[in-house]
C-alpha cells in the first residue's frame, strides 16, 4: 500500500475543492439563469443537485485514492453512534435557542414557533419538514466537508485551524445562494447586515462540525449541521440582532469546547484520531 506524503493530501484538497466548486457553483448558475423558486420545477433541480458538490467531491477523491492505494487519512475518525452524537444534537439546537431568547430580552424579535409552524404545514408536515432539512445541507455536504476535507486538513493543522479555513471555504461556497431568487440567502441580501451575519457564522459552523466530526464521525457532524439549521427554520431566526447573537453564543460554545479538549490532549497538528477507517 502506498505511503501518503503531504503532497498527496494537498493533492487530494485540491481535488475536492475543485471538484466541488464546479459542481456546485455550475448547477446554482444554471438555477440563478432559470429563475423562479428554488422549491419548483424547473428551478428545484439544478438547486438540490448543487447541493450535493461536496459528496461529489468527496466521491473523486475516494476513487482516486482506491486507485493508487492509498491508506485513509490518520485523522479519519469512523462514523459511529455514541453518546457524543445526540449530546452535540441538543447542543447545536441550545445554541440557537438560547440565543433567540437573548436577542428577545436584547429588544430583538420575541421567540415563536408560528412561522416555523407554517413552514412546515407547507413542506407537508413535520416528516417532510425532517427530511427536507436533513437532505438540504446535512446528508449533502458533511461526507465531503468533513469526512474528506477535514481530515486531510489535520495532518497539518490544528482543530482550531482547520476549522477556520473550512469555515471560509465553506462561506465562499454559499456566495451564489444569494442570487437564487426565493432562498434565504436571497431574501437576506449579499451586501446587507444579515447576508453579513449569515456569512460570518460559517465559521463557527464549521469549528461546531469539525469538533463534532472528532467525537463521533460524520454522523456527529451531520446531527449538529441539521439540528442549527432546523432550529433557525422553526424559530425564523433570521433578524440581524437573532443572527448576531446566535454568532455570538456558537462563538462561545465552541471556544469553550476547543479550550478543554486542549486543557486534556494538547493541540498537536499531527496527533491521529481513534479508528480510522475506509473514507
Amino acid at each position: 500500500m502506498a505511503t501518503v506524503t503531504p503532497a498527496r493530501h494537498r493533492g487530494d484538497l485540491a481535488l475536492f475543492w475543485t471538484t466541488t466548486f464546479a459542481t456546485t457553483w455550475a448547477f446554482w448558475l444554471v438555477a440563478i439563469v432559470l429563475g423562479g423558486s428554488p422549491t419548483s420545477s424547473p428551478t428545484v433541480i439544478p438547486y438540490v443537485l448543487g447541493g450535493f458538490g461536496p459528496v461529489v467531491g468527496a466521491v473523486a477523491v475516494r476513487i482516486r485514492r482506491r486507485r493508487r492505494g492509498e491508506p485513509v487519512p490518520a485523522h479519519t475518525v469512523k462514523t459511529r453512534l455514541n453518546v457524543w452524537v445526540p449530546v452535540l444534537l441538543v447542543l447545536a439546537v441550545a445554541t440557537v435557542v438560547a440565543g433567540a431568547v437573548l436577542a428577545d430580552l436584547l429588544g430583538g424579535p420575541a421567540v415563536s414557533l408560528t412561522e416555523g409552524e407554517e413552514l412546515v404545514a407547507k413542506v407537508g408536515g413535520p416528516v417532510a419538514f425532517f427530511v427536507s432539512m436533513l437532505i438540504g445541507g446535512p446528508l449533502a455536504e458533511e461526507p465531503g466537508w468533513r469526512g474528506t476535507a477535514y481530515p486531510r486538513l489535520r495532518a497539518s493543522m490544528s482543530p482550531l485551524r482547520a476549522g477556520l479555513l473550512m469555515g471560509v471555504v465553506w462561506a465562499v461556497w454559499h456566495l451564489p445562494l444569494f442570487l437564487v431568487s426565493g432562498t434565504v440567502q436571497a431574501g437576506f441580501g449579499l451586501v446587507s447586515w444579515s447576508g453579513l451575519l449569515f456569512t460570518l457564522s460559517v465559521v463557527p459552523m464549521a469549528l461546531l462540525t469539525g469538533y463534532a466530526y472528532e467525537r463521533g464521525g460524520v454522523l456527529a457532524s451531520i446531527a449538529v449541521h441539521l439540528g442549527v439549521n432546523a432550529t433557525m427554520a422553526l424559530l425564523t431566526a433570521y433578524s440581524p440582532v437573532t443572527q448576531a447573537v446566535v454568532l455570538a453564543v456558537q462563538v462561545v460554545a465552541v471556544g469553550a469546547l476547543l479550550a478543554a479538549r486542549r486543557g486534556r490532549n494538547g493541540d498537536l497538528p499531527a496527533r491521529a484520531l481513534p479508528a480510522p477507517v475506509g473514507r
